[in-house]
């Protein structure tokens, strides 16, 4: 199965770039199945049931989040009518929505996507390794689930290293959100899992992790109340992970990062 995840859409810029990139990428790198972050597409805060339709309709498949995900309080009573966004599966019971879903791709092939928030420098929110063991125990890789991704939405480059190893070999993926910056640490596990810190952004990178740069710098130079905080608005470039997987087993074989914009190094992995 080739699995692709884009990281956190930021602002106006951030959708543009990944709706104009989405179908490219879909039919360049011949995507079953694609995953994309979106907690930041609003404005810089949260996602609405309006941006949420035009990823669905460019070609996502699931649209994951993170700790952004109810600034726009128009989610909270439409969440548990759509099971293709994920809020992280570690909020307390009760909590609307759901922190992870199975959809099913033609050919019986099977995909559990699950969402889940880190602890440190976050939110004091139930423990992660917890939630995510308990859904991993009910849907085995390779036993009815073919393909599993985790996005764990997170500060410390530790806790989510930490989570990578902890799902190895039983997930096809685990891949990291939050921090904006696509980290140099892409691999395959040893036992099969593809991991990456942070897949980066869709977002201008001429800014500071997607606002505007001026009104940052000014926060930390000065310490004293600024503008707020918008999303910088150049063109904006698309990062994210290409995984292949054996669907047999579920795990990864191949793992490339995927990056297409006009300030990194871009790199589109080649697809026979």
């Amino acid at each position: 199965m080739r699995l692709l995840f884009l990281g956190d859409v930021v602002g106006r810029s951030g959708r543009e770039a990944a709706l104009k990139r989405i179908p490219e990428l879909r039919a360049a790198l011949k995507v079953d199945f694609l995953v994309l972050n979106g907690e930041n597409a609003a404005g810089g805060f949260g996602i609405t049931d309006k941006i949420a339709r035009e990823f669905f309709e460019a070609g996502v498949d699931c649209i994951t989040t993170g700790n952004h995900v109810w600034d726009q309080k128009e989610l909270v009573g439409s969440i548990d009518r759509e099971p293709r966004i994920l809020r992280p599966l570690n909020y307390p019971d009760g909590t609307p929505g759901r922190g992870a879903s199975i959809f099913q791709l033609q050919g019986g092939r099977k995909v559990l996507v699950m969402n889940v928030m880190a602890r440190l420098f976050m939110d004091a929110l139930d423990d992660p390794f917890a939630a995510v063991e308990k859904v991993v125990r009910q849907h085995r890789l390779g036993g009815g689930i073919t393909a599993a991704v985790l996005d764990f939405h997170g500060e410390a480059t530790s806790e989510k290293m930490a989570m990578g190893h902890y799902l190895d070999g039983r997930v096809s993926l685990v891949v990291g959100t939050h921090s904006h910056i696509p980290t140099a640490d892409l691999q395959i596990l040893n036992g099969g899992t593809a991991f990456q810190s942070d897949a980066g952004m869709c977002g201008d990178y001429d800014s500071v992790i997607g606002m505007k740069k001026e009104v940052s710098v000014a926060r930390f130079v000065r310490k004293l109340p600024t503008e707020k905080m918008t999303p910088a608005e150049n063109e904006a470039t698309v990062c994210g992970v290409f995984v292949e997987t054996d669907d047999r087993t579920g795990l990864a074989v191949r793992a490339e990062a995927v990056r297409v914009g006009p300030r990194l190094a871009n790199h589109l992995p080649a697809v026979e």
